[in-house]
């Protein structure tokens, strides 16, 4: 346990950010799963906007500094490139 009453402020409010941060980073995961699953059903409308809800959230978390702006440009391209392959094979 912390000594100074600074450190022992930052633990709580280390704690308080960990809680809040956490929200964003499991819905940020959520839109991204519900994306990877709706673009392996290969339905190309529905992976559109599958894909664009996710790509709004991580750029909202991104934002708010919960996850790194290149984390989230990652996820963002990868999801984008199995749309395209998607589109690509629909055509």
């Amino acid at each position: 346990m912390a000594n100074h009453k600074s450190a022992i402020k930052r633990i709580r409010q280390n704690a308080k950010r960990y809680i809040h941060n956490r929200t964003y980073r499991n819905r940020a995961r959520t839109f991204v799963k519900k994306a990877r699953v709706t673009l392996s059903k290969g339905n190309v409308e529905v992976a559109k906007e599958a894909v664009r809800l996710a790509v709004q959230d991580l750029d909202r978390a991104a934002s708010r500094g919960v996850i790194h702006p290149n984390n989230a440009a990652r996820r963002k391209s990868r999801l984008m490139k199995q749309l395209a392959a998607l589109n690509a094979q629909k055509k």
